[in-house]
C-alpha cells in the first residue's frame, strides 16, 4: 500500500514468515482450517458498545497522520470526513449526527492496537474505520476479534484472509492483480520482471503472479524487494536490465519514496514504457502527483476507481472533494473506497435499526448496494465488495486514461485459487458452518 514519506520505519517484524503464514491460511481472521472458526474468543460484553452520546453516534476514525504513511492516510481521513460531514448534512443516521474521533496509528503498528482498543474500550464507538497497510491491518486484528467489534478497511490488499470483524471495501488480488497480469500477457508480453517492497502484500502478490504467470504460459525474469522507505533502487535497475535486455514487463508493489527513485532512474536509463512498460498496483493519482507526471507517462496501474471514471456518481464526488479541499486536490482508489464504506455502514446501521446490536448490523450489511463513484458496488457474504477492474494509462496531466476494464462489477475472492495452499476455499459469513473458511 503506497505512501510517499520521507522517513525509514521498522518492518512488522518477521515479513516473511508473515507472508508465508498467510499464504498457507493461518492468518488470524482467516478461520483457520475448515471450520471457518476464529482464532480469537469473542468478548460478549464489547458487543453492545454505548456509540451514542446524547445526539451524536461516535464512530472511530484510525489511520497513520503522523509518520511515514501520513502522506497517504491522511487522503484517506479528508474521503472518509466528507463523507461524515454529508451524511449529517442528510439527517445523519437513526436521526443522530454521527461523531468522528480520530486516532493516530502514527506508522506504528504497535500503537495501531492500542489506539484501537481505547476507541472499542473507552471512546465506545459504534465502528472504526482505519488502516492502510497490511501490517496495520494485522496489528488490530486481534483486538477487533477479541472484543467482537468492527472494522472498515478500505484499501486493496492481498487477500489470504477474511474476519467476521472486518469489512474489506479495497479489492482483493482477483479484482486488481490476477486482471492485470492477465491484460499485460495479452497486450504487453510474457516475460516479468517483479519488483516489490519487503513486507506482506508485496511478497503474497509476487507469490499470487508466480503461480498466474506459471499456469498462463509467462514467465519471471526475476525478482527483487527493497525494504519500505528505501530508495536504493539502482541495483534493481540493473538487473532488470540484465534480466530483460531486449525488453519485458515489470510489475511493481513497491511503495513509498522507492517508487521515486523507481520511475526517475528508470527514465535516467532508458528504460521506457515503449520496451518497458511498468504495471503498479499502489501508485495512484496522488502518488503520480508526487513523483511527477513526466516520469510515469505512458505506464499503467490496475485499480477499480479512477479520478477520470464518467459517470454521476464520480461527477458528484469529485466535485464535492474538490471543494472542501481545493481545487488542486485528486481523488484515488483507496480515497473513494474509504468514502463509500461510511456509506455502507450508514445503510446497514438503519437496515438493522440499532446501533447496540452489532451482530445485526453485521448481518444487515450483507447485501448493501451502493451507487459508488466507481459503478455500482454490493457488499457480499465474504464481507468484500465486488468491484469493476480498470487498467489506466499515466497520461501528461497525472490522471488515467481508461483503456480497459470488465464489463462489470467481479465477486471478490479472498482466499487465492491459485495459490496452493488456498484453492478450493471460500468465505461465507452468512453461514454458520461455512465462516471465513470452507471447503467449497
Amino acid at each position: 500500500m503506497s505512501n510517499l514519506g520521507r522517513r525509514k520505519f521498522l518492518l512488522y517484524s518477521s515479513t516473511g514468515v508473515i507472508a508465508s503464514l498467510l499464504l498457507k491460511g493461518c492468518a488470524s481472521g482467516g478461520g483457520d482450517g475448515e471450520s471457518g472458526d476464529q482464532a480469537a474468543q469473542p468478548d460478549s460484553g464489547s458487543t453492545d458498545a454505548t456509540a451514542a452520546d446524547g445526539d451524536g453516534i461516535k464512530v472511530g476514525i484510525l489511520h497513520s497522520l503522523s509518520g511515514t504513511m501520513a502522506i497517504s492516510e491522511t487522503t484517506v481521513v479528508d474521503a472518509e470526513m466528507l463523507a461524515i460531514d454529508e451524511i449529517n448534512a442528510a439527517g445523519g443516521v437513526l436521526g443522530k449526527q454521527i461523531v468522528p474521533i480520530q486516532e493516530d496509528g502514527a506508522s506504528d503498528w504497535p500503537t495501531f492496537a492500542e489506539k484501537a482498543a481505547k476507541l472499542i474500550d473507552q471512546d465506545k464507538v459504534a465502528t472504526v474505520f482505519g488502516c492502510w497497510t497490511s501490517a496495520s491491518r494485522k496489528a488490530v486484528l486481534p483486538v477487533f476479534e477479541s472484543k467482537n467489534h468492527m472494522l472498515w478497511y478500505p484499501v486493496q490488499y492481498e487477500g489470504q484472509e477474511c474476519s467476521k470483524n472486518v469489512f474489506y471495501t479495497g479489492a482483493t488480488p482477483n479484482q486488481q492483480i490476477e486482471p492485470a497480469v492477465d491484460w499485460l500477457l495479452k497486450n504487453k508480453g510474457k516475460n516479468f520482471f517483479l519488483v516489490g517492497s519487503d513486507y506482506v502484500f508485496p511478497r503474497t502478490a509476487n507469490t499470487i503472479i508466480k503461480e498466474q504467470l506459471k499456469a498462463k504460459s509467462g514467465t519471471v525474469a526475476g525478482e527483487d524487494y527493497l525494504p519500505l522507505g528505501d530508495t536504493e533502487v539502482t541495483p534493481i535497475i540493473a538487473k532488470i536490465k540484465a534480466a530483460l535486455p531486449d525488453g519485458g514487463v515489470i510489475f511493481n508493489s513497491l511503495n513509498g519514496d522507492s517508487n521515486v527513485s523507481l520511475f526517475k532512474q528508470l527514465q535516467g536509463a532508458g528504460l521506457t514504457p515503449d520496451k518497458y512498460p511498468v504495471m503498479s498496483v499502489s501508485v495512484a493519482e496522488e502518488e503520480v502527483k508526487q513523483i511527477g507526471p513526466e516520469y510515469l507517462k505512458g505506464h499503467y496501474a490496475s485499480w477499480n476507481y479512477y479520478q477520470t471514471v464518467e459517470s454521476p456518481a464520480n461527477q458528484k464526488f469529485v466535485a464535492a472533494f474538490k471543494a472542501k479541499y481545493g481545487d488542486d486536490r485528486v481523488t484515488s482508489d483507496p480515497m473513494e473506497a474509504a468514502y463509500i464504506m461510511v456509506y455502507l455502514w450508514k445503510q446497514a446501521v438503519e437496515k438493522a435499526g440499532s446501533l447496540e446490536d452489532m451482530e445485526a448490523v453485521r448481518k444487515a450489511a450483507v447485501g448493501q448496494e451502493f451507487d459508488a463513484p466507481e459503478g455500482k458496488v454490493t457488499l457480499q457474504p465474504n464481507h468484500h465488495i465486488s468491484k469493476t477492474v480498470r487498467i489506466g494509462e499515466v497520461r501528461d496531466d497525472g490522471l488515467f486514461d481508461i483503456v480497459w476494464s470488465t464489463e462489470g462489477p467481479l465477486k471478490p475472492i479472498p482466499w487465492n485459487q491459485f495459490v496452493k495452499e488456498t484453492k478450493g476455499f471460500a468465505c461465507d459469513w452468512t453461514d454458520p458452518n461455512k465462516g471465513g473458511k470452507y471447503k467449497v
